[in-house]
């Protein structure tokens, strides 16, 4: 593809030859001469001299020089869609292997394609144009929208609702029952049944081992928009806001309200019955175990404003110190309390 083509349908202004012949994507450091990169953040602007890339998507601020380059507002989100023009996604063609067990009574919209293995329950919906990678479960009643792309593993629990463009990666499982045990006199633990449901809403992906438990009573419910990462853990009544990010190892406990366009980074713990408001970012490790206004940047445990962490963590390097300090003024004090 010419350079000249691929700004065209990019949406971006080349500065540069049009007629470079563009082969592909990759980064700054390992592109070639015929593919093209990007550069998002403006710290790494000395690797444009070193780069052999054809061309690299920049915002419009980066000063102009003698590489070719691809201006766009957003060069992150540009780069993405660049990976699409070379990659295109891959859908296995329609049809249902004959392995596949499939309820009687099931409902398949238009143009199915239904891996080996696969198991499908009685009174399970599915809307058109689903993909069903081998082994994935459906259990009964499930309702799915249209465009669904489960891989490998994933299983959707009895009653779980799920909506339009909704991504399963490996290994995830929506609707498991909730940890709910009632303490019997004899120490022992009594099952509480977990009558609720789960709902996952639009443009939602979860990726590999993520698990979102269903509702004791009620719902868990995953908003618009949220994207899930590896090994993240939903308690059952959460209710996670439209284009939330959960990452690697995050944990909500039941019940946790999470506002829209919230972070959790990696390993981040919130307690149950807590409201995160919109827009918080979380950095990683922090324990949660209180309510956090909107707009807020919170690190550590227990989690503080995220200015106040540094301070602290400053200082907490420099305790040894301190406290070798410390000891020797106590000392000084107490020769001058014995002289005295």
């Amino acid at each position: 593809m010419k350079l000249g083509e691929l700004a065209a349908r990019l949406g971006c202004t080349l500065e540069g030859p049009a007629n470079v012949e563009v082969t592909g994507v990759a980064g700054l450091d390992e592109a070639g001469p015929t593919e093209i990169s990007f550069l998002a953040n403006p710290k790494y602007i000395r690797k444009l001299k070193t780069t052999r890339a054809a061309a690299i998507i920049v915002s419009p601020d980066i000063p102009s020089g003698d590489r070719a380059l691809l201006r766009s507002d957003n060069p992150y989100l540009t780069f993405a869609k660049a990976l699409e023009v070379f990659f295109p996604p891959y859908r296995p063609p329609a049809g249902i292997h004959p392995t596949a067990v499939i309820a009687p009574d099931t409902k398949l919209g238009r143009h199915p394609s239904i891996g080996p293995y696969v198991v499908i329950e009685e009174g399970v919906e599915i809307g058109d144009d689903c993909v069903l990678k081998s082994f994935v479960a459906v259990y009964r009643q499930a309702k799915i929208g249209h465009r669904f792309l489960a891989h490998s593993h994933s299983v959707v629990r009895e009653g779980v609702r799920i909506g339009n463009d909704v991504i399963l990666q490996n290994g995830v499982v929506v609707g498991s029952d909730g940890y709910g045990f009632a303490k019997q006199a004899d120490g022992s633990y009594y099952k509480i049944v977990q009558a609720g449901t789960a709902v996952i809403e639009d443009n939602v992906e979860i990726q590999a081992n993520a698990c979102v438990d269903r509702a004791g009573v009620g719902e868990t419910r995953i908003r618009r928009g949220a994207k899930i990462d590896n090994l993240v853990q939903v308690g059952h009544g959460s209710d996670v806001g439209e284009n939330s990010l959960l990452c690697g190892q995050a944990g909500l406990a039941g019940s946790s309200k999470i506002g829209r366009n919230v972070v959790l980074a990696g390993q981040v713990g919130v307690a149950g019955h807590l409201t995160i408001g919109d827009n918080v970012i979380a950095t990683a490790q922090s324990g949660i175990p209180n309510d956090v206004e909107a707009n807020k940047v919170v690190s550590g445990y227990p989690a503080m404003d995220n200015s106040q962490w540094l301070k602290c963590a400053a200082a907490y390097a420099r305790l040894p110190e301190m406290f070798a300090t410390y000891r020797k003024v106590l000392r000084f004090l107490e020769k001058q309390d014995a002289g005295s």
